[in-house]
């Protein structure tokens, strides 16, 4: 068995089975949202997540959990009393 044989069974795969289902939605060209749902899908899914993210920075922006000093981060400047090296 040759790498060049190992390349083929694996386009050979992706071609007839991961992308059977688009192949079917892109022969349906009778409809522009059945064309496009994964797409729409995928708007769907981030749209929700981001929605979701802006949640709970939300909740943590609210109980103040965060040190939002300048020099929270030891790269941004001295930290004031920090033990030396």
């Amino acid at each position: 068995m040759t790498f060049k044989e190992v390349f083929e069974g694996i386009q050979a795969f992706t071609e007839n089975v991961l992308f059977a289902p688009l192949e079917f939605l892109r022969l349906g060209t009778d409809s522009w949202t059945l064309s496009n749902i994964v797409n729409w899908l995928l708007m769907v899914i981030g749209f929700v997540a981001f929605i979701y993210w802006m949640g709970q920075l939300k909740k943590y922006n609210e109980n103040n959990e965060e040190d939002r000093s300048q020099t929270s981060h030891g790269y941004l400047g001295d930290i004031p009393n920090a033990p030396r090296d």
